[in-house]
């Protein structure tokens, strides 16, 4: 099936990647259900394709009966799902000396039991279907360590381990599974760092090297569009001139 008229959730649409990805999909015609915890957001998006086929619905990736909302609302309204993207996550950095365990917790609950619900709420249909795909926002913390982000690298390597057993346990079911990996990319994940100096060198840093959302958003298409035959298991996409 080519992506007009795949019926495709995204959790942690509302900015960034989530938001990119939402909008060159529902350029190429695919049947959207777009999830964030900001409504007024994802109204935007959909205001923004009048003609488009998308529905919005408010979801918390940390509470299982919100990600099962949106997945039933796929179902009742198309009666399939054939992709899921999961993209929510966080990046608070610190030393680990400093022992922040709420920021740890909170990592620990979006970037590991966000793209869990998410896998729970849809295996089991896409099994019933043999077929379906499942895609995560990884990082390129997912496959090196750094100084400062011990905790946020070792929830990255998690998704990536979680992924590939995804992939081995569901093969024979054709579903497909998919990380991307990005390197720094001008979004607002910096945010999400408390500490302001690093948030802000963060974001100097990711303005200074260049990648945008919709460069990330190109590779989550291609990884989508691909033919039943054929998945792409894992790609890092970095900034030319990233060092890590």
């Amino acid at each position: 099936m080519a992506i007009k008229d795949k019926v495709i959730i995204i959790m942690g649409a509302s900015s960034g990647i989530g938001e990119a990805t939402a909008k060159l999909l529902a350029g190429k015609g695919a049947k959207l259900i777009i999830a964030a915890r900001r409504m007024d957001r994802l109204e935007r998006i959909k205001e923004e394709f009048p003609e488009e086929d998308i529905l919005i619905q408010q979801a918390d990736v940390t509470n299982y009966e919100d990600v099962n909302k949106v997945v039933k609302c796929a179902m009742e309204n198309y009666g399939r799902i054939d992709v899921l993207y999961n993209n929510a996550g966080i990046m608070p950095t610190a030393p680990i000396v400093e022992g922040r365990r709420d920021e740890w917790k909170n990592m620990l609950d979006i970037n590991i039991m966000g793209v869990l619900n998410g896998i729970a709420a849809v295996v089991p249909i896409m099994a019933e279907q043999k077929s379906g795909h499942i895609i995560a926002t990884d990082s390129v913390a997912g496959h090196v360590v750094y100084p400062d982000s011990a905790v946020y690298c070792g929830t990255k390597f998690a998704v990536r381990a979680i992924m590939e057993g995804l992939r081995q346990e569901q093969r024979e079911n054709n579903i497909k599974s998919t990380i991307i990996s990005p390197g720094a990319v001008a979004t607002e994940l910096y945010k999400t760092i408390n500490d302001k100096k690093v948030s802000e060198t963060l974001h100097e840093a990711q303005k200074e090297w260049g990648l945008v959302p919709e460069d990330i958003a190109s590779a989550v298409v291609f990884a989508i569009d691909t033919p039943d035959r054929m998945v792409i298991s894992d790609m890092i996409v970095r900034p030319t001139t990233q060092p890590v």
